[in-house]
């Protein structure tokens, strides 16, 4: 038997039991963590190298988050039946919580650090994400690693207009107004990710102070634990410059980096950037050859402090910006719309030296995107695809799979485009936008946003508002500080935050917040949302100068959608037998069709002829005839008893009683009709799911042949069987009890 020495905690927090143990699984990692919460349980370890990462010019730290398809009662899917690469939604959670321990780590840390968090059960309500930014603290908090914690996650709803700190996820899919992830020390905020339905900038930190308050119970606990069996952090060599190199570079080249580093424009300041680091590199290569090899990391390290060093004291000291602007000045915006052909729209915004195209392709119900995970199945139709291509920033580099970088910035936009998307009913398209970053100097996926909406407004999508987005920097040493509007790329690369806000007139549709101190005040984010807000509003100003509102049709090119319900219980005859009738009606109009279990019919297709003839055939199969209603179809079939009659574009078919053909006697029908006859008639109702019709007092139809040979009458019969006698009602359709 195992001697475990466990160290566990109990909570009830935010309405739910927290079970918090330590010193029973994992215990070879540097700290492991056994968390559950409701129903979902993870388990996180934190390991690290001996040794640190040579040559390494930034924190070598990787955070995997794998969700156990078991944790939810699922077998993985696919030939290998075992969990491949993560989903897109598990790639954002594990980025989430990189973004949210990265900046606790000492400055100059270079050691490898792998944190791991494993789903083993998902009870569908309790979010796992926010969990595990808590127990990734948890596990680097407990181990020897270096770590200026302990932080913690939690997410944050609005639910009928009040505040809810990690709320089921049944009521975050139904009726939250805001979905708000903030993570935070006992003392300030370190991340936060979220997306909102046009909320005020005070909500929005309200929201976020809300789940602080939570957060610093989830601070002690750790500290709590720490106390009785954390480990001592271990001492590491931290990466820093010489004091002697540090001082002979700046003595040298301070003034040259000085006077790049005010270069307006981003290619030439890069140059001469570039260009003086060559200089400084040929002279001390010629000056002491031998030492050169060991001290050029150093070099090339204090050169790139000194840039840091030279632009935040220029911005902080003087308000200067390197490109020029004041503290809070847009860079100039162009946009347009209408750039490509043949897509159904495009629109390319422009933003100082940062430009993204974007474009909108509408599609129908089979162009959706399965989403597959932990979750029950769903499916979205509306999605947006962001790239970065290395020629966007002067680069020439392999273009490879779909990094955690676009994905995070591709969620963002599409969050904030979301709550303006028109109700499925009404617009019953699927929707996916490309956002190709052309350029970058900064805030490649607000442009995104910008880009995204236009190309919606173009190619005619009835979204309830415009949406701009801006980042916000910040710039701080000790207690001064400046935040800067619309931050350039190396005004985000030197400094200390990046705060990305975007939203229409009324409020903010998506938030992302990251740092790279270890927090920042509430008056911080307070003045970063005001010129957030500021910022937007004249960028909209800009962008409905373009256009002003969506158009009133889609493009030419783009296809028709036409979207009704029918009864569930006709969903089956609608497909028919192994799906005969539907195929019949796609190939008879040409279109697409998609049926959901709701009911739903979507009917897709560049012809609204098409569109309306297969609309008229469905209705036909699934609503039947009111008594009275008037219709046309060829005659399909003679009997002594009576003929059958298609309509509706043949979707049914009911039976004219040979004593309803006509105000006279006839003798057989054959005498009025041929086959194939076009006849008018009128519904007298359905019988035991058959539909009678009558052809009395309906005009436009043939008068029986006066020289037509006399038959003998048949006895009233139909296709069903069985003798129908006459019951001297002077002859009518199917007999009513």
């Amino acid at each position: 038997m195992h001697n475990f020495n466990i160290i566990k905690r109990e909570l009830d927090f935010c309405g739910r039991p927290l079970y918090v143990e330590t010193g029973r699984m994992a215990k070879q990692a540097n700290g492991s963590a056994f968390i559950r919460y409701g129903g979902t349980a993870i388990l996180v370890t934190a390991t690290m190298s001996k040794e640190a990462v040579e040559n390494q010019s930034f924190f070598p730290l990787t955070v995997d988050y794998i969700e156990k398809m078991y944790a939810s009662g699922k077998i993985p899917g696919g030939f290998f039946k075992r969990e491949a690469r993560p989903t897109t939604d598990a790639t954002l959670s594990a980025r989430m919580i990189d973004r949210s321990i990265r900046p606790l780590f000492p400055e100059g840390f270079r050691n490898q650090v792998h944190v791991v968090l494993n789903v083993l059960a998902y009870d569908g309500e309790t979010d796992a994400s926010s969990l595990g930014v808590f127990g990734a603290s948890l596990a680097l908090t407990l181990s020897d690693i270096p770590f200026h914690g302990p932080i913690a996650g939690v997410k944050v709803g609005l639910i009928e207009d009040q505040i809810v700190v990690n709320p089921y996820q049944s009521q975050m899919n139904g009726t939250s107004k805001l979905n708000l992830d903030v993570a935070a020390s006992a003392t300030s905020v370190v991340m936060i990710e979220s997306s909102a339905l046009e909320l005020s900038e005070d909500t929005m930190l309200d929201a976020v102070y809300a789940g602080h308050e939570e957060i610093k119970k989830l601070c002690a606990l750790q500290m709590d634990m720490a106390a009785e069996t954390g480990k001592e952090k271990v001492e590491v060599k931290l990466l820093e410059v010489p004091a002697e190199i540090m001082s002979r570079v700046e003595s040298e080249y301070g003034n040259r980096i000085a006077e790049a580093a005010v270069i307006l424009g981003k290619q030439e300041r890069q140059d001469a950037f570039d260009a003086a680091e060559e200089e400084m590199l040929a002279k001390y290569l010629a000056e002491d050859e031998a030492g050169f090899e060991e001290n050029e990391p150093w070099y090339k390290q204090a050169y790139e402090e000194l840039i840091r060093r030279y632009v935040r004291e220029s911005i902080l000291h003087k308000q200067h910006r390197v490109d020029g602007r004041g503290l809070d000045d847009i860079r100039e915006i162009t946009c347009e719309i209408d750039v490509l052909p043949v897509v159904h729209g495009s629109a390319l915004f422009t933003r100082g030296e940062t430009q993204s195209l974007g474009s909108v392709t509408l599609g129908g119900g089979s162009d959706e995107q399965v989403i597959d995970g932990l979750e029950v199945e769903y499916k979205k139709h509306f999605y947006l695809h962001y790239n970065f291509p290395p020629f966007s920033v002067g680069e020439a580099g392999r273009m490879g799979p779909v990094g955690r970088r676009e994905l995070g910035h591709g969620n963002l936009a599409e969050r904030a485009l979301t709550a303006v998307l028109p109700d499925r009913e009404s617009f019953p398209y699927t929707m996916r936008i490309v956002a190709d970053t052309l350029e970058s100097n900064g805030s490649s996926s607000q442009a995104s946003i910008c880009s995204g909406c236009l190309a919606m407004m173009a190619a005619g999508v009835p979204i309830k508002a415009p949406v701009a987005g801006i980042a916000n920097g910040l710039i701080m040493e000790g207690d001064k500080y400046v935040v800067l509007t619309d931050i350039m790329g190396l005004e985000d690369h030197l400094g200390d935050m990046d705060f990305k806000c975007a939203g229409t007139r009324e409020g903010i549709t998506a938030m992302q917040m990251d740092i790279k101190i270890e927090g920042i005040t509430k008056d911080i984010m307070r003045i970063a949302l005001q010129k957030a807000h500021s910022a937007r509003q004249r960028i909209l100003d800009i962008m409905q100068e373009c256009i002003a509102q969506p158009r009133e049709d889609l493009a030419p090119t783009a296809p028709r959608i036409e979207a009704f319900k029918v009864p569930v219980d006709k969903i089956g005859e609608i497909i028919g037998p192994s799906g005969k009738m539907i195929k019949s009606i796609i190939e008879a109009c040409q279109v697409e069709i998609d049926i959901s279990d709701d009911g739903t019919v979507r009917i897709l297709s560049p012809n609204k002829d098409s569109i309306m003839k297969a609309k008229e055939i469905i209705k036909g199969i699934a609503i039947d005839p009111e008594v009275g209603e008037e219709f046309e179809g060829p005659v399909t079939r003679i009997e002594p008893y009576g003929v059958f009659v298609k309509i509706l574009n043949g979707a049914k078919e009911g039976m004219v009683h040979v004593s309803q053909m006509h105000h006279t006697r006839i003798g057989h029908p054959e005498d009025m009709v041929k086959l194939g006859d076009i006849v008018h008639v009128k519904s007298l109702g359905m019988e035991k799911g058959k539909l009678s019709l009558t052809m009395k007092g309906v005009a436009g139809n043939p008068e029986p042949d006066p020289n037509a040979p006399k038959h003998e009458r048949p006895p009233r019969r139909d296709d069903r069987g069985g003798d129908r006698r006459s019951s001297g009602r002077g002859g009518g359709g199917f007999h009513r009890r």
